[in-house]
């Protein structure tokens, strides 16, 4: 071998440790999920979400404030829960507390004069949350990491209409009691029973393409099912893995309408084909967020969106998408 060659060589060696090969972190077979689970997150610091008035004015509001605003500080003590705002505004002595909000990934300073009523009860004029609690539907858990994915989406607040920012959560039993069915122009909702004595996993991650976590419970490793690429997908029969009643996971058949590998989260477009879901829930309901899409005994996506319009229809998201954002 002479010396270009030998050169040559020991380049393409170099390039093959510079260059990792383009692998993916999550496993190629997971456990399917579509079980309805208890969903409560907890935020980053307390949201600031509306206003009351105080002696006919908006004290909050004319100190500062703004909804969309997270109190992360007061007198300079890290808040981490509305029952930790009251016992700083109980035990302080001062007329004037001073706030530490962020607002537009910026710190803001807010001094905010408290006022007593007439029964002692001291007032901020603030409307706050610290948690919200829903149900949704399990995605998958991958054996070898214990990630799991839910939801397919990001759980975003509802006052402020944005991404809630959490600091943690758990995922638990939750027993589907009810479904209020879908109408055109309106999506119907699985009501739930929650069961927090059964904690499955904490969440970490609340990201655009669903929640994500370590779970925590047993996992069946004899139930798994191989993950499909987007390549796989292809136009017509598949089916959808969800619970209706008390916790019985079933399979109903839907029709893969359309692909769209350019939006973010809507790639899949699926009608209801089963007469069985039909009768039952009117089409997609509010909590099947989350319920895997097979086809080809294939997980290939998850249910995300209904179509309010005609309720029948609905969207998902790849399969991959979820996976690689809840391996990151």
């Amino acid at each position: 071998m002479n010396f270009k060659n030998k050169l040559h060589k020991l380049f393409v060696l170099l390039l093959l440790f510079i260059m990792p090969l383009n692998v993916f972190a999550y496993s190629n077979f997971v456990v399917p999920g579509g079980e309805t689970v208890g969903i409560e997150v907890n935020s980053k610091g307390v949201l600031v979400v509306g206003f009351y008035k105080v002696n006919d004015a908006y004290i909050a509001r004319n100190a500062g404030f703004e909804v969309g605003d997270r109190i992360l500080k007061m007198e300079n003590k890290e808040i981490d829960s509305i029952d930790t705002m009251i016992k700083i505004i109980n035990e302080t002595t001062k007329n004037t507390v001073d706030f530490t909000v962020l607002r537009n990934q910026e710190e803001k300073e807010i001094s905010l004069n408290l006022v007593e009523d007439e029964d002692g009860i001291t007032k901020t004029g603030i409307y706050v949350k610290d948690k919200i609690t829903g149900i949704g539907t399990l995605t998958y858990i991958d054996p070898n990491t214990k990630i799991f994915g839910a939801l397919g989406h990001e759980i975003d607040e509802q006052t402020t209409a944005s991404k809630f920012e959490i600091d943690r959560g758990i995922i638990f039993g939750a027993n589907v009691i009810g479904i209020e069915k879908s109408s055109n122009g309106k999506a119907g909702q699985k009501n739930a029973q929650y069961d927090k004595t059964k904690v499955f996993g904490t969440i970490t991650g609340n990201e655009i393409s669903g929640i994500f976590g370590s779970y925590e419970s047993n996992i069946d490793q004899n139930n798994l099912i191989e993950v499909g690429t987007i390549d796989d997908i292809k136009l017509g029969k598949a089916s959808i893995k969800t619970v209706i009643e008390d916790e019985k996971i079933e399979d109903f058949e839907i029709e893969i309408i359309n692909i769209d590998k350019n939006n973010e989260t809507k790639n899949i477009l699926f009608e209801i084909k089963d007469k069985n879901l039909l009768d039952r829930t009117g089409g997609i309901v509010q909590g099947m967020s989350g319920s895997p899409i097979i086809q080809n005994n294939k997980l290939i996506g998850a249910v995300t969106h209904v179509i309010v319009n005609d309720t029948t229809k609905g969207y998902g998201i790849f399969i991959t998408t979820m996976l690689e954002e809840g391996e990151n």
